[in-house]
């Protein structure tokens, strides 16, 4: 702001002069300088605002005749406040022991540990002097909610599962029914929290100060409950998607109690059903305990196991015994084994795991599930802007004008980032939606664009016809920035929004409305999914919506950015660590000589193939034609997830030696000649890196049940065995090797991430990370990004007489993969 002083305040507090930025609240204000001010409605978290209705934080103010709800009143310059007034002091206490009286007894209290009953504490209240509420007047219990139990008994009628619901996750679900004392939270239209359009976020419940909503796993059968009832508190990640909440996880003897989030980079405290509720498969009875070893008199390998009863196909084993089998049947096979590594565990882990395999083996066949997701859009973005990850976080959209989202369902697949969306539009930001499917996130959309499948290209290139042809595009910035931009121009020429509105199915005049709006946008992000990736042509997709972006110069400032979401919760750090065929850790090739020296001189081995290793279908076909004999599987379900599930697994039972390392006898286990029992995400220690490029660590809250042991251990061990001499003790030693040839972690030490959360690249070791990168240009020749042109590509089938329709899949809110 050319130096230029920020507006700042002067008032007296508590007898003590200070001066603070304008903006700022009484509360706020007392609360940074240590002074305890009670609060009920007030959450001070973001994404809510101060209400004012509760009246248990007000102060006296000098001159005034009535006292001032503190969380909504601001200071002027001269005011003098006194938080602890006699008078203050005084009608919080009694506003508290109000509330109290329509209380149940703290011990039968449905949360003893509520911000309530603490207040009254602070307050030195321990029972009110007023009468209890009639018994005719106590609402029923609602436990409909298979995770949440509604008891309205203990509301006070704060609102702040209402702001919860309608301001921070945007879901509108909870309003307020009646009037004054006889005002309560409703879902819907006062239909049981379990059969309203609730999506279980969980929000208010967090947000509640009182315990009238509960996670039911905090609850006994008479309803009494106390969140404070835990042994430990363990700060970790969740687990699911790419998103990368923060989160707070409750033990209670071992087991996982209940799971609160965290105001992280990514999640600002906000966390979805899987986050929240998700978390019982720890605990499952089906969790593999100790390793397995395929009997000699089993069956055929078929999907023939119950994972309750596995005794006729498998047996135990110690994991000496499990270890040297699995080990035997890979070493000294050079290319005849492969391996498929996972997005579902650390960076560490993945980082491993590619090096087993290429060090171990000396060839690149390995490979993990972006194959199936995003790797199109990797594809892409490292031609055109020589970076495989985003150009800017997905909270980036708090600056922006317009955002288009096409090919993801973020309201399902990634519930946390669609809060962001929402909010954007709350605020007037125009929100594109284009989506062949009908979704939830329509309904907030300025132009929902649902397009005929497979038209993403004939739709975006009329779009980005009508900028050229309006010239709607940035000058400046392709003459600064980028290259090709005339072969873009001349290609385009054909791409008329009335020419292409016959292969899209989207009127001409909606097209050349949603060019418009994007291009004359001050800051425009688009965002997209696996709708665009997963395609014979999802490399030309992603390239259309990198032209898009760059012609309209809405990349590198605040509020602009190309945003692949990725899907599970460590796809990004898995790709980062080079668990893909034709890169090393950091996207570098495996062609170049030196890239590959710089490695093997850390590891202390030879030279490795410079050859690209064959992807997840290729790696699938090579079994077929019998080239490749033995695979090591760790995290990943091919038998489930391969796009020909009857190919993958007939695959899989041709293999001569197949080890699988996992949480669960899954489908692809069912084919193992040996299972090594691994740790889920909350058993072990680590670091993963989500969607915005924030690097934050994992730390293990359980421990893996019986012999099952953290995947980044097995590895050592069944390296070791291998005949290679590693000697990690920690993951922290992994991190520091990985450090060494992965220029985006400078400035990132697993010290530092012990205690924040980073975003690469971090220029200095003070820097929290780049949110928005290419504001001066992009890592390619002469710092220019490069225009692509796409044709259209026909899909390999389409509908006929015999099949007639189209299938479209997605994810459902609830469920996870395989």
């Amino acid at each position: 702001m050319d130096g230029a002083q920020v507006d700042q305040v002067t008032f007296t507090l508590d007898g003590e002069e200070v001066t603070v930025p304008t903006g700022l609240t009484i509360w706020e204000v007392a609360n940074g300088r240590g002074l305890v001010i009670p609060h009920l409605c007030h959450k001070p978290a973001p994404g809510y605002r101060p209400d004012g209705n509760c009246r248990a934080c007000m102060v006296e103010i000098e001159g005034e005749r009535t006292l001032a709800a503190s969380c909504i009143r601001e200071p002027s310059e001269g005011m003098v406040v006194t938080t602890d007034s006699r008078r203050a002091s005084s009608a919080r206490k009694m506003v508290v022991e109000m509330l109290l009286a329509d209380q149940p007894d703290r011990d039968t209290a449905h949360d003893k540990a509520s911000h309530l009953w603490d207040m009254a504490q602070a307050n030195g209240i321990d029972q009110s002097r007023f009468p209890k509420l009639e018994d005719g007047r106590i609402p029923l219990l609602d436990d409909s909610h298979v995770a949440m139990s509604v008891n309205l008994d203990a509301c006070i009628q704060c609102g702040l599962c209402v702001r919860a619901c309608r301001e921070v996750q945007v879901n509108d679900v909870i309003g307020m029914a009646g009037r004054g004392h006889d005002a309560y939270p409703t879902f819907d239209f006062a239909d049981p929290m379990g059969e309203s359009t609730c999506v279980a976020c969980g929000e208010c419940v967090q947000a509640c100060p009182t315990g009238a909503l509960m996670p039911s796993t905090v609850l006994d059968a008479n309803q009494v409950g106390d969140r404070s009832d835990y042994d430990e508190e363990v700060e970790s990640i969740c687990a699911f998607c790419g998103v990368g909440c923060q989160i707070s996880i409750k033990v209670k003897d071992g087991r996982v109690k209940y799971v609160e989030g965290i105001n992280g980079p990514a999640n600002e405290g906000r966390l979805c059903v899987k986050g929240r509720f998700g978390y019982d498969y720890i605990h499952h009875g089906h969790r593999l305990t100790k390793p397995l070893i395929r009997r000699e008199d089993a069956p055929a390998k078929g999907l023939n196991v119950d994972p309750g009863n596995w005794s006729e196909v498998f047996r135990e084993a110690s994991w000496d015994e499990a270890l040297d089998v699995a080990a035997n049947g890979l070493k000294g096979r050079g290319r005849e084994v492969a391996g498929f590594g996972s997005a579902k565990c650390t960076n560490e882990e993945a980082y491993l795991f590619q090096k087993f395999i290429r060090q171990g083996f000396g060839h690149n066949n390995v490979d993990h599930c972006t194959r199936l997701c995003h790797a199109s859009s990797v594809a892409a973005l490292l031609e055109n802007v020589g970076s495989g990850a985003v150009t800017a976080t997905f909270n980036e959209i708090e600056n922006a004008d317009v955002a288009i989202v096409i090919g993801a369902n973020p309201i399902e697949n990634h519930p946390v980032a669609a809060t962001y969306f929402k909010q954007f539009t709350k605020r007037g930001g125009k929100l594109i939606v284009m989506d062949p499917r009908g979704q939830a996130l329509k309904r907030f959309a300025t132009h929902m664009l649902q397009f005929r499948p497979g038209a993403d290209v004939s739709m975006l290139n009329a779009i980005m016809h009508t900028i050229v042809d309006e010239k709607l595009y940035d000058q400046q910035y392709i003459e600064g920035y980028t290259e090709n931009w005339d072969a873009e121009k001349a290609h385009l020429e054909g791409f008329s929004p009335e020419a292409m509105a016959e292969v899209c199915g989207i009127d001409a005049d909606t097209l050349r409305a949603v060019a418009r709006d994007f291009a004359t946008a001050k800051a425009g992000m688009i965002f997209w999914g696996m709708g665009v990736s997963q395609h014979i042509h999802g490399t030309d997709n992603s390239r259309c919506l990198i032209s898009l972006a760059l012609m309209t110069g809405h990349v590198g400032r605040p509020g602009t950015g190309l945003h692949p979401l990725r899907g599970q919760n460590n796809v990004q750090g898995a790709s980062d660590a080079g668990l893909i065929p034709m890169f090393l850790p950091d996207y570098q090739s495996v062609m170049d000589d030196g890239v590959r020296s710089a490695f093997t001189d850390v590891w202390g081995s030879g030279d490795f193939s410079a050859e690209k290793g064959l992807t997840v279908t290729e790696i699938m076909d090579a079994v077929h034609d019998g080239n490749i004999k033995a695979m090591y599987v760790l995290g990943e379900n091919p038998a489930m997830s391969d796009p020909d599930v009857d190919h993958a697994r007939a695959a899989l039972a041709a293999l001569d030696h197949l080890v699988v390392q996992d949480i669960f006898i899954t489908e692809t286990a069912n084919y193992a000649d040996v299972i090594l029992p691994a740790s889920a995400l909350y058993e072990k220690a680590g670091t993963v890196s989500n969607t915005n490029r924030q690097v934050q660590m994992v730390r293990p809250a359980v421990t893996p049940p019986g012999e099952a042991r953290q995947d980044w251990a097995i590895q050592v061990e069944l390296a070791k065995r291998c005949g290679l001499d590693w000697s990690y003790t920690h993951p922290s030693d992994i991190f520091a090797e990985m450090a060494i040839n992965m220029k985006s972690l400078n400035n990132i030490t697993w010290e530092r991430l012990e205690g924040e959360a980073v975003t690469y690249p971090s220029l200095s070791p003070e820097d929290p990370g780049q949110a928005v990168v290419f504001g001066d240009g992009f890592p390619r020749p002469e710092g220019r990004a490069r225009f692509t042109p796409a044709a259209i590509i026909p899909p390999d089938e389409t509908p006929d007489a015999d099949y007639p329709m189209v299938l479209t899949t997605g994810r459902q809110l609830e469920h996870w993969h395989t």
